[in-house]
């Protein structure tokens, strides 16, 4: 990039600006891997590249089977993945790119995706700064609480890496059922944190109520939240699974690690009623807020789908009507509602594709759909030989590329 830089334009397009910041996942996790390797702690690459990769794009998909024997430097390796992951490589080095003269507003764009991306501050590199303040400041502060609830500093800091990463690796072969109730409401409050969108964050300690009022994903955000988690914990409770207490904190804790994509488990959901998995499978294609370090589709972008889809009904019944399509009071161009369509077109038929080729592997069905639906909404385990409580180990090896 430097030596291209020479006697070019400062902008770049794009095109290039994804092409960027896919080399760079590709490259990062390919030198990443080596550890693991070398170790001896994944002597096969491509399982070492699996884990690497599924790391620094929060993915939080393992192949580890006992995760509690491999050396604590390599832990912290593993978590740091998902910490650097998390608002972004690309992101990351925009404060350093200006000092080259690269434009990098389109690599702050591919980084940090949704419909209507609000800048904090017009200089990239200054917005990048303010980000990872917040990103650094929210991670001290949920290790600090971690630690108050009995987590030694180890373990706090690699929970915490990947909480605000919405990444879900642990330290742990239990992943996070084995600490008291208090660890696991200190992390669901960071995974609901994550999950929305950091300029809201910036909006709050800037003191501008009145944009985080008007924020209609934030809301909508929420309520996903709520209205599943009623769903979940009530089902829990009148089919007698769990006491209520219990109900609605593991259903709360699996709806938010599911929505924000973080992959955390407490409870080992596939021996719950069939109504929450299915609950829990449509939650796996939502994700976080656009600008979060959740993945997923989007909230912001399902929100214009939805309203889209009513106004289309509208339109439908005055089809002479001039009926714009409006996200925080602002019309929102057709070329982005159609931007949006097509993103999730795309989205379903990878999904589609990817579960058909996962089941010519030789996987079940709630395996093949499980594996697709969890890995490319960058959740971690899912449903099947996946589940909660297992990993991604047995996948066959063109399944795992």
């Amino acid at each position: 990039m430097i030596i291209t830089r020479k006697g070019s334009r400062n902008d770049i397009g794009k095109r290039e600006g994804f092409i960027i910041v896919t080399a760079s996942w590709l490259i990062i996790s390919f030198f990443g891997a080596i550890p693991f390797v070398v170790s001896g702690a994944i002597p096969n690459y491509s399982d070492a590249f699996f884990e690497t990769i599924s790391g620094f794009t929060t993915t939080g998909a393992s192949i580890l089977n006992n995760i509690e024997a491999v050396p604590k430097g390599l832990l912290f390796w593993r978590s740091m993945t998902h910490w650097i992951g998390g608002m972004g490589i690309i992101v990351l080095s925009l404060a350093i790119l200006p000092l080259l003269g690269v434009g990098g507003m389109q690599l702050f764009m591919a980084e940090v995706p949704g419909p209507t991306p609000d800048k904090i501050h017009p200089r990239v590199a200054a917005t990048a700064k303010r980000l990872w303040f917040i990103y650094v400041a929210f991670t001290l502060a949920e290790t600090v609480l971690l630690m108050g609830g009995g987590m030694n500093l180890f373990d706090g800091l690699c929970h915490s890496f990947g909480t605000l990463a919405t990444g879900g690796f642990s330290t742990q072969n239990a992943s996070i059922a084995n600490y008291s109730p208090y660890i696991q409401y200190v992390i669901i409050f960071f995974m609901i944190l994550a999950g929305i969108n950091f300029t809201i964050h910036y909006f709050v300690i800037k003191r501008l109520f009145n944009k985080v009022k008007q924020d209609q994903e934030l809301k909508f955000y929420l309520l996903v939240l709520g209205i599943s988690t009623l769903l979940i914990a009530g089902t829990l409770m009148l089919e007698n699974v769990l006491p209520a207490r219990e109900a609605f904190r593991h259903g709360l804790f699996q709806v938010v690690s599911i929505v924000t994509t973080t992959g955390f488990v407490t409870y080992d959901y596939l021996q719950w009623p069939t109504f929450v998995w299915f609950i829990i499978v449509l939650l796996m294609f939502t994700g976080g807020c656009a600008g979060s370090t959740g993945g997923g589709i989007k909230m912001s972008r399902i929100l214009l789908l939805l309203k889209n889809s009513t106004l289309e009904l509208k339109r439908q019944i005055h089809p002479n009507a001039l009926i714009p399509v409006k996200l925080n009071n602002r019309t929102v161009p057709q070329e982005l509602v159609n931007n949006v369509l097509a993103f999730f077109l795309i989205y379903m038929i990878i999904f589609a594709f990817g579960s058909l080729i996962m089941a010519l592997l030789g996987l079940d069905f709630k395996s093949s759909v499980g594996s697709v639906a969890a890995t490319l909404g960058n959740i971690g385990p899912g449903i099947g030989r996946v589940g909660p409580v297992s990993n991604y180990a047995d996948i066959p090896l063109a399944g795992k590329w």
